[in-house]
């Protein structure tokens, strides 16, 4: 159900700051942005397409869900397989998978410890190889892809005259 799904809010700030709780927040914001410029979707908004090259709504939020699935397997040191092996099809299950796998790496997160945190790597495997890299490309990369995606999701929804809901703070981190 809708009111199950994470994010509808980013939790209070922790009181102090540290590289755990900076990448966590992050994923929050995401998380948050992400669930409210999806939430209220319809049919003509994920079909829009700003051209006729350009990737419908719909695909942005499938590209969405590929990079939600590399933040939640590298906070658990797990390889992400390219091409992806399933992406739902169906747009709520691509919504509440997405927004499941921000969940499972901001819990993974919350447990880890400095030496933890360094150890992790962001691991793709294509065709039985692998390529490893270091959690600062998970900043730069997905999460940074993901954030400026879902900027798009939301100029895309306007443009097909569906805005996001009205009294979304992102800056609080609230919908008043």
């Amino acid at each position: 159900m809708a009111q199950d799904l994470p994010f509808q809010s980013i939790p209070p700030a922790p009181e102090t700051f540290s590289s755990e709780h900076l990448i966590i927040r992050m994923i929050q914001g995401l998380g948050f942005r992400y669930f409210w410029a999806t939430k209220g979707l319809r049919e003509v908004d994920l079909e829009y397409s700003p051209s006729e090259s350009g990737q419908t709504c719909m695909e942005t939020l499938e590209h969405i869900y590929g990079l939600a699935e590399v933040i939640a397997n590298s906070t658990q040191n797990k390889a992400t397989v390219r091409p992806p092996l399933k992406v739902p099809q169906k747009f709520k299950m691509l919504r509440s998978e997405t927004l499941a796998f921000l969940k499972i790496a901001t819990e993974q997160l919350k447990k880890m410890n400095p030496k933890e945190l360094e150890a992790l790597k962001v691991i793709f495997e294509r065709g039985g190889g692998q390529v490893r890299f270091p959690l600062w490309n998970l900043i730069n990369g997905p999460i940074s892809d993901a954030i400026y995606h879902t900027g798009q999701v939301v100029s895309f929804r306007r443009s097909s005259g569906n805005p996001i809901p009205k009294g979304v703070n992102v800056f609080l981190g609230v919908k008043n």
